[in-house]
């Protein structure tokens, strides 16, 4: 499995030198942003204007070869607006399907909690499935693909909280958080001027993508890691501060995850650091937090909570050695 994981050291590099031009600072970022990518699976970024999220997901399609489609999502955005929509072509006497901006490599969603749960639901289907379904017929979209999601935490005039069957498409939920000041003076250097990201070149095909994504796959998870995996798993669902534990999706997505951050580390095995580390983003907000709880901690905002209660969750299991 080494060989196959040392296969792509090059690349791996690459792409996370590339994309550190154009994210100054946030090496965390890029990396959660990697193992999601290897992963399959998409990223909510929830954080305040202005700190880097659509350059993030800019700077990933520039440095894979890979299309990239912004959709600003608002109250009187459409599923069709989304998908595409079939029209009757008066040439050719055929109904023609024209694709919609989802059919990317790299789909920002901005704002995705300002749109109606009909438009947020447009999105499920092509998050696990990678396909879309319109009139009867369905459409593969081509991978890789991913959605980076972001919301504001601060406005909620206007806003519709993300159900849990969208959240739980959601491999993980990070925040961008404030560069530091050197790194801030650097970002005023440019004058706003995104110079490194409009000079990067792709230093990864798609299909490379795809052969790492799959190479992910392989990677060694011990009986001892997959059982504290599962531990973790098991007490979401039993402890009393949760109304709702992690599904049977969140433990596959936890488990890519892991395997996916072992790869991005340049092992060739899972640790119990790469599950611990991973539990919080990955599950935190797929949960739901009791009423009891809540009620507890009137001053905290539900995902802060459930984020806590992880925490309470991973410090209550020993950690295998």
């Amino acid at each position: 499995m080494m060989k196959s994981h040392d296969a792509f050291k090059n690349e791996l590099a690459s792409l996370k030198t590339s994309m550190a031009q154009a994210i100054l600072g946030k090496d965390d970022i890029i990396d959660q942003l990697l193992i999601c990518l290897l992963a399959e699976g998409h990223l909510l970024i929830e954080d305040v204007p202005g700190v880097g999220k659509t350059t993030l997901a800019l700077a990933l399609a520039k440095s894979i070869d890979g299309e990239f489609q912004r959709i600003q999502f608002t109250s009187d955005l459409l599923p069709s607006d989304v998908l595409g929509v079939t029209i009757f072509n008066t040439e050719t006497r055929q109904f023609e399907f024209r694709p919609g901006p989802i059919f990317t490599s790299i789909l920002l969603a901005d704002e995705i909690n300002r749109t109606t749960p009909k438009t947020q639901s447009a999105l499920l289907e092509a998050m696990q499935d990678f396909s879309v379904t319109i009139e009867r017929e369905t459409h593969p979209i081509s991978p890789p693909f991913m959605v980076i999601a972001t919301q504001n935490p601060i406005e909620f005039h206007g806003t519709y909280p993300l159900p849990e069957s969208q959240l739980d498409r959601f491999l993980m939920r990070i925040q961008m958080g404030y560069p530091s000041r050197s790194e801030e003076a650097r970002i005023l250097d440019t004058k706003g001027s995104d110079p490194h990201l409009v000079n990067l070149k792709p230093v990864c095909t798609k299909s490379r993508i795809q052969e790492m994504q799959h190479a992910s796959r392989e990677i060694h998870v011990d009986a001892d890691v997959s059982k504290y995996l599962l531990t973790i798993i098991g007490k979401t669902r039993e402890v009393r501060d949760l109304e709702l534990g992690a599904s049977p999706r969140a433990s596959l997505a936890f488990y890519r995850a892991c395997q996916a951050r072992a790869f991005v580390s340049g092992r060739s095995f899972v640790t119990p650091d790469d599950v611990k580390a991973l539990a919080i983003p990955v599950l935190a907000h797929r949960l739901i937090v009791s009423g009891r709880r809540r009620s507890s901690s009137a001053t905290q905002d539900a995902h802060s909570m459930s984020e806590l209660v992880m925490q309470e969750i991973l410090e209550s299991i020993e950690v295998p050695i």
